[in-house]
This record gives C-alpha cells, sequence and structure tokens, in this order.
C-alpha cells in the first residue's frame, strides 16, 4: 500500500468514477484502475462496487475510507510544510472556524498576518456546528482551527479570550433611549431575529432566553449572521449576536446584557502548532483584552 493508491481511492469517491477521477488526477484510467485493483488485492477484499454510472463503497470501504483520507490530507499538509521556509516567506495557511468567527474576529488577525508576511496564503474552511467543525480537525482537515474551547482535545489549545453576545434592536426601539445595559427578560414580550435551527448559536441564544425566564418567539429565522443583524435593524424583532459581528453602520444600535451570553474562543491543532499557525498565533486577539464578562452567563 503506497500514498499514490490512497489518494486515488479517495479521489474516485469524492468524484464518483474513474473517469472524472482520471482527470482529475491527470492520470490514464488504465492505470488509476490498476492502482485501486493491487489496493483491494493487498487489503484482501473490494474497496469499491463498479457500477454502470459510477461507482458505490462496499462496507470494506466505507471502513477504509476516514482513515484514507486522513492519512492524504496528512501528507498534504506535510508538503506544505516542508516547502515553508523559516522565515515565512512562503506557505499556506488552512484555518478552520466557524462562520459567524470568520466574520467577526478573524479579517483584522489575517490583514495583520499578510501585512507582515504578504507570502503566505490563507484559506479558511467554515463551518456551522462547533462539532463538525471539531472532528473533521481530529480526521485532519486544516493546519489550525479557530472556534469555541473544546470540550475536550488531545492536542495543543490556546485561549483567544472571551466573545460576549450583545442584544441589537430595531432602529426606533424604546430600548435604545438608555444609554446602560439591558436586561434580556425586558424582550421576553417580543418577536425575535433568530438564527435559524440548523446553525450553531441557535441553542446558544435559546438557552439565555430560557435562562432569562422565556422562550424566544420568532418573527424571521436566518442561518447568515449579517442578515441577522440587518433584519433585526429593519424593525422585524431583536437580536443576540456576537459584539465582534455588529457591522460598523449599526454600533448605535446594540446594547449590552446585564447578563450576557458569553463563550470562550481558542484556537487549537492536533500535534504541534506549523510555523505559519505559530505566526498567525501571535496576531490573534489578545485573551487580556477580552477577560470573561461579569455576571455571564454562559452555557454548559
Amino acid at each position: 500500500m503506497n500514498l499514490r493508491q490512497l489518494q486515488y481511492f479517495v479521489t474516485v469517491v469524492e468524484e464518483g468514477s474513474f473517469t472524472r477521477a482520471a482527470q482529475r488526477l491527470y492520470v490514464a484510467q488504465p492505470s488509476l484502475s490498476k492502482q485501486l485493483a493491487a489496493l483491494e488485492k493487498e487489503l484482501g477484499g473490494p474497496l469499491l462496487e463498479r457500477l454502470p454510472r459510477g461507482v458505490r463503497l462496499t462496507p470494506s470501504g466505507r471502513a477504509f475510507l476516514p482513515d484514507a483520507r486522513a492519512t492524504v490530507l496528512s501528507a498534504e499538509r506535510a508538503r506544505r510544510s516542508a516547502r515553508m521556509t523559516h522565515d515565512l516567506t512562503g506557505g499556506e495557511l488552512e484555518i478552520a472556524t466557524l462562520f459567524s468567527i470568520a466574520i467577526g474576529l478573524l479579517p483584522d488577525s489575517i490583514r495583520a498576518l499578510r501585512t507582515r508576511h504578504p507570502g503566505i496564503l490563507v484559506s479558511l474552511r467554515e463551518y456551522v456546528h462547533r462539532e463538525q467543525l471539531e472532528d473533521d480537525v481530529r480526521s485532519g482537515v486544516s493546519d489550525i482551527a479557530i472556534g469555541p474551547k473544546p470540550r475536550t482535545w488531545d492536542g495543543p489549545v490556546t485561549s483567544l479570550g472571551w466573545e460576549e453576545f450583545v442584544v441589537l434592536l430595531p432602529e426606533g426601539d424604546p430600548l435604545l433611549r438608555t444609554t446602560g445595559r439591558v436586561e434580556l427578560s425586558d424582550l421576553a414580550d417580543r418577536r425575535w431575529v433568530l438564527p435559524d435551527p440548523s446553525a450553531g448559536m441557535a441553542p446558544l441564544v435559546v438557552a439565555a432566553c430560557r435562562d432569562a425566564g422565556f422562550v424566544p418567539q420568532p418573527a424571521v429565522r436566518s442561518a447568515q449572521v449579517e442578515a441577522l443583524a440587518r433584519f433585526a435593524a429593519c424593525g422585524l424583532g431583536p437580536t443576540l449576536l456576537p459584539d465582534n459581528v455588529i457591522p460598523g453602520d449599526l454600533r448605535h444600535l446594540v446594547r449590552r446584557l446585564r447578563r450576557p451570553l458569553a463563550r470562550e474562543l481558542a484556537a487549537y491543532t492536533r500535534m504541534t502548532w506549523s510555523p505559519v499557525a505559530s505566526a498567525f498565533l501571535d496576531e490573534l486577539w489578545d485573551p487580556r483584552a477580552a477577560a470573561r464578562p461579569a455576571n455571564a452567563f454562559v452555557p454548559g
């Protein structure tokens, strides 16, 4: 068994056909088929069922795929790392993160990294749920993950401080007349602009409202963070969002909560920080500037 055979197998599965896989790999289809046949012979049985219009994983193939894919991804990262120079004049950083963090915390940090090291290419993999983010990073995806601090993790974890959620109110809302913090329970009778149930923020918002003594009733739902802010601003109802995702033109509609929803963010990886990941950590949030908010509600 060799890396080329694993790469061929994973590509055939991803493309769903030998023809498309051969085109993507720039190899002759007979050569691709020969390598897969040799792999199956070594493993003692078929990994793929050849169908008239594609392929289908056999039970052995389904069991083999996760480790094969992780090995191929690890090898690709190893090649990238080997090409990186110690002075960071080149290389690539793949970041796995949540959608809300991608538009909140990361832009300034990526800009700072690129300013200091303009030869580094940055790419993002964005997720809706923290569980999928953590599972994929464990399986070999990305060089560094930025998200809520994992409950359990075997590799390095660096805290990035706390992210506070704020309430964004509609234009002209009576609560905007006060400049102080507000009680979440004061909004119990409103119709809310809520994250779609498929979004990772949805259970956090519901938990915060339950902690305040009510269940939020939706006026509109969306999985897009900026859409939630815009819907709230135009008068559809209040919404709860991380403070760092609020667009600049809507800051006047924000009020902080006396018992704010908060979550701790962290950077984490599997084994050790790559040179580029270490450089990126230097540009990320300073946790001393993002202490846990007083009287915060932190969902379990």
